[in-house]
């Protein structure tokens, strides 16, 4: 690689649901971040519970748009108007949207919504916008838990790289073939 050839990054999420606490502080800064209608939501926290009373925990793991390696929101779009940046980004032309809801009903995340006031589908872009001003997302900002890291994968000497190379971790539906790119730290 010449000096002025520049690397692409690939921009990946790695969450640590033991650090999340469920305050929302992810959800408000998004949503303030980038205009999200009131009741509709970006990213989310799942909460789930394990164990059998009296001996229950609460578990939350943070979620958002996967930006999946082979995304399949992008393939049933019919106008093209959801895409995959070379640097791992899958992104929605809103001029091109026709808001159809196919790539809603593709999503096995389940990440999308319908703006009714624009008429078109919307969804987690990792703050696009502040990435290419060389910012973190806003939630990755905003966590107090600090259970979001954001980061260039292709960089080995990243966070995030160095979190997955010393942690297992896991992905969410890995057998519906998508490549998604938040990991989960498991232990």
């Amino acid at each position: 690689m010449g000096a002025t050839e520049k690397k692409i990054p690939r921009w990946v999420f790695v969450m640590e649901p033991k650090r999340c606490i469920d305050c929302e502080a992810c959800m408000v800064s998004c949503s303030q971040e980038n205009s999200v209608p009131i009741g509709h939501h970006r990213n989310w926290i799942d909460k789930s519970s394990k164990g059998t009373y009296p001996n229950l925990s609460l578990f939350f793991a943070p979620e958002n748009c996967h930006h999946c390696t082979n995304p399949p929101c992008e393939r049933v779009c019919p106008t093209g108007a959801t895409y995959r940046r070379e640097d791992g980004l899958v992104l929605i032309d809103y001029d091109v949207c026709i808001g159809c809801r196919y790539c809603m009903m593709a999503c096995p995340y389940d990440a999308r919504y319908f703006d009714e006031e624009r008429g078109v589908v919307d969804k987690c872009t990792f703050c696009v916008h502040r990435l290419d001003a060389g910012q973190p997302p806003a939630c990755v900002e905003t966590c107090v838990g600090n259970a979001r890291h954001f980061g260039d994968l292709n960089d080995p000497e990243s966070e995030v790289s160095k979190l997955l190379a010393t942690h297992q971790y896991t992905t969410m539906y890995p057998d519906a073939g998508t490549g998604p790119n938040i990991y989960y730290l498991i232990d």
